[in-house]
């Protein structure tokens, strides 16, 4: 006797999901936006849904410990089970192994060599190269600390990290007393010219006859950015050509940014000095 059919066995039920779920998404995320505790009118509002049916919602994810309601103010927030969710998510990021799943993707696209730095005691650490499709007069070894004023790489750290953190770096970098003072009008400048772009870019500036282009990637809390470098002969490196690879690599580290769980405030401004 044929048996009756399930979900189980309907490979279109499988792909539709479930909706209840998905709706209790939007509750939990209008948390997660609201910054803070809410009333149960502003998480209404929110999410979209009318007040009674944000309240059903709500006792659900409470019961299962993701929504916790104040005995004082009556106000919800983030429940217990979601905040340990939330701190095992993060012990568990591997951050350089998942922003490293799109660099392939980035030579591919752009054809040209792409690193991956991390910020160590002594300044940016290269820890992933991968060669692009022109041949390069470089060869760059996993490990390597970049220059603060001199790389692309460098640029982005000093314009996105603490001066505390930056500016012992660049003054063991620096040769004399003069040269710090010159250093420091220059950091303003670099800083300046980063934020208007939205990444850094360098020409001849570590190895004659390279062009560079670096951007962010940035992490959820506190914890430090990541950078990406496109490196291209220099000669390739005309507006046009810029203009194309920056868009790439802009998409592709917001792409790596919102991987890593980074909300982004607004799309970044690329503008030629």
């Amino acid at each position: 006797m044929a048996r009756a059919g399930t979900d189980d066995d309907d490979p279109g039920a499988s792909r539709q999901g479930i909706q209840s779920v998905e709706i209790a998404m939007t509750v939990l995320t209008a948390l997660e936006q609201g910054a803070g505790p809410m009333s149960l009118t502003q998480i209404a509002h929110a999410s979209g849904m009318g007040a009674s049916k944000a309240h059903r919602y709500l006792v659900s994810l409470g019961r299962a410990g993701l929504v916790a309601q104040s005995r004082s103010t009556g106000l919800y927030d983030m429940g217990p089970a979601l905040r340990r969710l939330g701190a095992e998510s993060l012990r568990r990021m591997d951050e350089v192994g998942l922003v490293s799943e799109y660099i392939p993707g980035l030579r591919d696209r752009t054809g040209h060599a792409v690193n991956l730095a991390v910020w160590g005691d002594a300044g940016p650490v290269i820890v992933r190269w991968d060669y692009g499709s022109y041949a390069l007069p470089i060869t760059v070894r996993v490990g390597a600390t970049m220059p603060m004023l001199a790389s692309s790489v460098g640029r982005v750290y000093l314009t996105h990290l603490p001066a505390t953190l930056t500016a012992p770096v660049v003054r063991a970098q620096v040769a004399s007393a003069a040269d710090e003072e010159r250093s420091d009008r220059e950091v303003a400048r670099i800083v300046e010219e980063v934020r208007r772009r939205g990444y850094a870019l360098t020409s001849g500036g570590v190895v004659p006859g390279v062009a560079s282009l670096a951007a962010p990637v940035f992490t959820t809390g506190e914890s430090l950015p990541l950078v990406v470098a496109l490196a291209l002969p220099a000669r390739e490196a005309t507006d046009a050509v810029v203009d194309e690879v920056a868009v790439a690599l802009l998409e592709t580290t917001a792409a790596m940014s919102a991987e890593l769980g980074h909300v982004a405030a607004a799309a970044p401004t690329r503008r030629r000095a």
